[in-house]
């Protein structure tokens, strides 16, 4: 049976390398973004397994209408993919409120809502997979990063015990951990205003020069992520955190080594923190 995708964020980057993915594997795609318009190459092609739909994902009304539009006219909805992001620069200090919730209503409120409008149909079938698209910034961080991370951060969390509370009723979860890829991403980043002094230059800065200067020279393969998305998906044994790319494995084996020799240099201190027996 053909699967029915929801694919968030679906005009360009990832969103679009899944579309095409799906179809190539033949299967049905419900393929939103805020400006459908963007997909109807992908609609003209392939008219009857592309739907293009307008979503915004920080509408949480309408997102949750569109979860139930897809599946009173296509019964079910087997993956949803909750792929729409942005990247985001600025010292910690730097970073305003607005910025910092804005960024959570499109990577963490957003998808939170579309994960609860259809888990109820995933339950009602016991089959479903949910695929989050996190990034390699979603279990490490540095200078620039920190509103962008902390909404990944969250997102893991939330994904980690979602993926306990629904495999015993046959639905994956699957978070895609990318590096660099070449999508987009960094052409449109937001950045926050600059206080003053130079305290960030030497840290906050390179991220920014890093960002600015590196739009379409990442070395990643979006249409690769989404075979390699697809793969995951199909196998027996599907993993949690799928990280994409050398560049995000080399840096999340450097992370957690660190994180170990730090633990292990404080355990002692750590472990003796009990009432005395």
């Amino acid at each position: 049976m053909d699967r029915i995708w929801l694919i968030t964020g679906a005009n360009s980057g990832f969103g679009r390398a899944f579309t095409e993915a799906a179809v190539a594997a033949g299967d049905v795609v419900v393929a939103t973004a805020r400006r459908p318009e963007a997909l109807e190459d992908l609609v003209a092609a392939h008219p009857d397994r592309v739907e293009a739909v307008a979503l915004d994902v920080t509408d949480l009304a309408a997102g949750r209408a569109v979860v139930e539009d897809v599946v009173a006219r296509h019964g079910r909805i087997d993956v949803l993919v909750n792929n729409a992001g942005r990247t985001h620069v600025g010292a910690t200090e730097e970073t305003t409120d607005a910025e910092l919730r804005s960024l959570f209503d499109v990577h963490f409120f957003g998808p939170a809502e579309l994960v609860r409008a259809v888990l109820p149909h995933m339950r009602a079938r016991r089959s479903g997979a949910i695929v989050q698209l996190s990034s390699v910034g979603g279990q490490l961080s540095f200078a620039g990063f920190s509103a962008y991370s902390a909404t990944k951060f969250a997102l893991e969390g939330l994904s980690e015990a979602l993926a306990d509370e629904v495999r015993p009723l046959g639905i994956k979860v699957l978070v895609v951990e990318p590096g660099a890829f070449r999508t987009g991403l960094f052409g449109n980043a937001s950045s926050s205003g600059r206080i003053e002094d130079e305290d960030y230059e030497a840290t906050v800065g390179a991220t920014r020069r890093m960002v600015e200067g590196g739009d379409g020279e990442q070395p990643g393969d979006p249409a690769k992520a989404a075979a390699a998305v697809l793969a995951a998906l199909e196998a027996e044994d599907t993993p949690l955190r799928l990280p994409l790319g050398s560049d995000a494995v080399d840096a999340l084996l450097g992370h957690l080594d660190a994180v170990r020799t730090e633990l292990v240099t404080w355990e002692k201190t750590a472990r003796d923190t009990a009432f005395e027996s």
